[in-house]
């Protein structure tokens, strides 16, 4: 009920808007009227009434809502310079996909937008709610998944993983679907689909820049093309073909694209926090037996089970490097300068690194 009169008065605040262009409209067809009825600055009214025409045109902005840091990057990249349009990044301070719940607030902001952006995995089942309390009729929905359709790979347990605890049955004892991997946008060919399914959304709600939208979404794709050759490069010409991660492993699609192998402690979307000997032994023993001289983390880790790992090895020196999932990139960093093409720039020197 709480939410419901939110909505309420946003609707409500939506329709005193719509008036107040009405009576602004009336107000310019008056003076308009005037204009051409008086003599002298008929040319100067006439322009003052342009003036405005088009700074009431100006204020109708559109309104982009992303869930995470890559969307919210690929859209401004999309956008370029167009400034009526207003980007919101709705996991801005660290907060991790996984564990994500909108505010009341965050749940207004979905209800009016023009367009809203999520990844669409087990994470996103919150959006369902979100969205049925929606205002506007006529937004542009994208969900990543849906874009990439049968692209979209099932999370996998490989040899000596951390298996995750089995969930409780249903009441019926239904048997749960596959789980989908999320991680999609760590795959710069994923990207690249993504890209421009975000420009056509753009476009279906902004016709008049949709060829500005187009010809940015296709700029930036050339350049994630480009990073992608120079992966697949690093990737044929490196010395070993498996990376090993003390963590979890949300790089699934990354190295598919390029046939890299690889072992880990859990899943990409484990909640998991402690190894069990079994695991650690095992990865121990893979970096020894495949002479790996790396251990690679993902970004906020306490690198506890990875320094383990490397203790329990015989060689005890691979090093520990971090590759950057951007699951916890927030509104500052973006404003130190993070990118996505950056952060993919710097995840294939530590990448390079690892595997030579």
């Amino acid at each position: 009920m709480k939410m419901k009169n939110l909505i309420s008065k946003v609707f409500t605040r939506r329709l005193l808007i719509r008036n107040r262009r009405m009576l602004s409209l009336a107000v310019v067809a008056a003076i308009s009227a005037g204009a051409f009825s008086g003599c002298g600055n008929s040319s100067s009214a006439s322009q003052k009434i342009d003036d405005e025409a088009v700074a009431m045109s100006d204020a109708k902005n559109i309104s982009v809502v992303t869930t995470i840091f890559p969307e919210y990057d690929w859209v401004k990249e999309i956008v370029g310079d167009n400034g009526n349009v207003d980007i919101t990044m709705l996991l801005d301070n660290g907060v991790d996909l996984h564990s994500y719940q909108p505010t009341a607030e965050d749940i207004m902001k979905i209800s009016t937008c023009d367009v809203f952006v999520y990844v669409g995995g087990e994470s996103d089942d919150w959006v369902e709610d979100a969205l049925s309390e929606a205002v506007n009729e006529n937004m542009q929905v994208v969900n990543l998944l849906e874009v990439l359709g049968d692209s979209v790979k099932e999370e996998e347990v490989v040899e000596g993983m951390e298996a995750e605890e089995e969930e409780e049955e249903g009441e019926e004892g239904e048997e749960e679907g596959p789980e989908y991997d999320e991680h999609v946008w760590l795959s710069l060919k994923n990207s690249q689909v993504l890209v421009s399914a975000l420009a056509d959304s753009l476009a279906a709600v902004d016709s008049t820049n949709a060829d500005s939208y187009k010809a940015n979404a296709d700029a930036y794709n050339n350049k994630l093309a480009e990073l992608d050759k120079k992966y697949e490069d690093t990737v044929s010409s490196a010395a070993t073909k498996t990376i090993l991660f003390g963590d979890r492993f949300p790089f699934r699609y990354m190295v598919d694209d390029y046939g890299l192998d690889y072992y880990a402690a859990f899943v990409g979307c484990s909640a998991e926090t402690e190894a069990s000997f079994e695991t650690v032994k095992f990865l121990a023993d893979k970096v020894d037996e495949l002479g790996l001289k790396s251990v690679f983390t993902i970004e906020n880790s306490d690198q506890k089970i990875a320094q383990t790992i490397v203790e329990t090895s015989s060689s005890k020196d691979a090093k520990i490097l971090t590759i950057d999932s951007m699951q916890s990139t927030t509104s500052d960093d973006v404003e130190k300068g993070a990118t996505y093409l950056s952060i993919m720039e710097n995840n294939l020197e530590v990448l390079k690194e690892g595997i030579n």
